[in-house]
């Protein structure tokens, strides 16, 4: 199955970001970033979902909160933790009412991002202590999970990219970025990985790591992927070819049972491109 996020569409209402992707023939709809908080935004989910016969998923960040933060559940910053922490509990609670089935969010980070950061080249901020940090992301998430009686939840690797490499001296302020980082954050909770691929083509050519050993390896382990390409230098969410190596890997590679994302911002002609080559291998 493959859905479109709705972070390709941004609108101030995410009713407008879902609106245009059903009307486009989307039915399978991931609710991301890019929107703002509005009264009555459940509700006009429901009455679309009723309207185009969608499917929905929540993703981290969404829904948006009124004021807004940057979600970190190993944050050793009390008032970030609680308002990561009180989110996803949310979120899960949301994603019920919604009919939606899986929700995934991001790997925790080794410091507090700045909203005017995300995505960004990072400022030099001293690190958490990680062993503490890690612990503290592994209990919040033991306890969320006990909540999640209906909904599998998802963690997401995160994207380390030269640039941030360069502004750390090489440290990594990121969790669970490779596949070894994977594995050690499984031996500590039992959690199901949503693989980024995008995130970890930067990665693995900031770690120095091997492309194609790391992607085939977290694919074989993750049901949920999030899709899009770039330069292996940035997270630029472009659109998908047949030409690139991610295309190639995902022919040769055994894609049954699992569900897809497209997360490409190059337009609504891109997203039906990519979708198309997409449905070629899935």
């Amino acid at each position: 199955m493959i859905f479109i996020s709705t972070s390709c569409i941004k609108n101030f209402k995410i009713k407008d970001s879902v609106e245009k992707l059903a009307l486009n023939g989307f039915q399978n709809i991931e609710l991301s970033g890019g929107t703002e908080y509005y009264d009555n935004f459940e509700s006009d989910l429901l009455e679309l979902k009723d309207k185009y016969n969608l499917n929905y998923r929540c993703h981290n960040y969404f829904p948006p909160p009124k004021k807004h933060f940057v979600l970190n559940l190993a944050s050793l910053n009390d008032n970030t933790f609680n308002l990561s922490f009180n989110h996803l509990k949310k979120v899960i609670a949301l994603s019920d009412r919604l009919g939606a089935d899986k929700f995934a969010f991001h790997a925790g980070f080794f410091i507090d991002i700045r909203l005017n950061e995300i995505g960004k080249k990072l400022s030099r901020d001293i690190l958490f202590d990680k062993k503490e940090a890690i612990e503290r992301f592994c209990d919040a998430y033991s306890t969320i999970k006990k909540q999640a009686n209906n909904v599998s939840l998802f963690i997401e690797n995160n994207v380390f990219s030269k640039t941030n490499a360069e502004t750390y001296s090489g440290e990594n302020p990121f969790m669970m970025t490779n596949f070894a980082e994977y594995k050690s954050l499984k031996k500590k909770i039992d959690f199901n990985l949503l693989l980024d691929i995008a995130h970890l083509k930067v990665s693995v050519k900031t770690l120095g790591l091997n492309w194609e050993d790391e992607f085939k390896n977290m694919l074989s382990v993750s049901n949920y992927i999030h899709v899009s390409d770039n330069d292996g230098l940035h997270d630029l969410n472009n659109e998908i070819s047949k030409s690139s190596s991610l295309f190639s890997i995902l022919k040769q590679s055994d894609t049954k049972n699992k569900d897809f994302t497209l997360e490409v911002y190059d337009g609504i002609d891109a997203i039906k491109s990519s979708y198309e080559i997409l449905s070629e291998v899935v």
